[in-house]
């Protein structure tokens, strides 16, 4: 049983990677455009989600 979970979560993970690898590219064009206009709020956001995302990436190539 304990096979079958981790095959499951294997099979997750790799359809969760290149979702995960899109969304890092598009909140790095995002604070690309915030840091031109220098606007800190959204810089700090886009800081703040891709540390979770590159969190969520570690955790997934495990």
């Amino acid at each position: 049983m304990n096979q079958i979970n981790q095959t499951l979560s294997r099979r997750d993970a790799e359809k969760r990677i290149p979702i995960v690898r899109k969304e890092i590219d598009t909140q790095l064009a995002t604070l690309h455009d915030a840091l031109l206009q220098k606007d800190m709020k959204t810089i700090e956001l886009c800081k703040q989600k891709l540390e979770e995302l590159r969190r969520e990436m570690l955790l997934l190539e495990i």
